[in-house]
């Protein structure tokens, strides 16, 4: 079996697992289905097509720069009707960097190595409006474990969120992985594809363990100087609250009197 590895980056990403009326909101990191349906499309396969060899692939994620989220409005007219659409809420994920990891068949994994590299259809971060920052390949690994590939994975964040920890030497960077079996039960989510077919989605649950993995940060800087007019980092004196309290006298005022 083999690990492909995935640098999902870009301006907005989009990761949902459910969506309510005019309420679309976003996980805080890439989803089974939507990184499954991005692969799928790379593979040139309809969304009425088989899924069973995609989604028997194990799956994990790193959140190597968590980004912000932002919310916004959207306003939209029905294609027949020309009538005014209800306002809606949807929620994105601005300036994230996640690593993803799927294993399988050392034949599946190749095959969706080349897609990647040269997509039938162009990949997206969630939704059609969120297009990669680049190429979104980071080559195939050796094992069968993705989150085990995911922690001995250089750091993927953007130079400029590096450089902002330069005074870490590592940085603790979340790791989601799928449970295994006889393992440690984690939370549920609705995330895995059965069909991706338009008039009748259909998704599972799976359970997810979180953990985390330390990796080394390229900025780091130990010898650094604070720069000019930063305040020294001087070690806190330890309170002693009795050095204040006045000495009992050794001797009593009335002896020898």
């Amino acid at each position: 079996m083999s690990v492909l590895t995935l640098r999902l980056a870009g301006p907005l990403q989009s990761w949902g697992s459910s969506a309510r009326f005019a309420r679309r909101t976003t996980e805080t990191a890439p989803t089974k289905s939507g990184v499954v349906g991005m692969l799928a499309a790379a593979l040139g396969r309809d969304r009425t097509c088989d899924l069973s060899d995609l989604t028997a692939l194990s799956f994990a994620v790193r959140i190597d720069q968590a980004g912000t989220r932002l919310r916004d409005f959207q306003t939209a007219h029905h294609a027949d009707t020309e009538k005014a659409m209800p306002v809606s809420e949807r929620f994105y994920l601005a300036d994230a960097v996640f690593v993803a990891a799927v294993a399988g068949d050392d034949e599946l994994i190749h095959s969706m190595h080349d897609a990647v590299q040269s997509p039938v259809y162009l990949p997206y971060l969630g939704r059609r409006s969120c297009p990669p920052q680049g190429p979104i390949d980071l080559g195939i690994r050796d094992g069968d474990d993705p989150a085990a590939v995911l922690r001995r994975e250089t750091w993927q964040a953007a130079e400029w969120h590096q450089k902002r920890h330069w005074r870490e030497a590592f940085a603790s960077l979340p790791v989601l992985a799928e449970s295994v079996a006889g393992g440690p039960l984690g939370a549920t989510l609705r995330d895995q594809p059965l069909s991706f077919h338009p008039s009748h989605r259909r998704y599972a649950l799976r359970n997810v363990v979180s953990s985390s993995v330390a990796v080394p940060n390229p900025h780091f800087r130990a010898d650094e100087r604070p720069k000019r007019g930063a305040r020294p980092s001087v070690p806190v004196p330890r309170h002693a609250p009795e050095a204040l309290l006045t000495p009992l006298p050794t001797q009593s005022p009335l002896d020898g009197h």
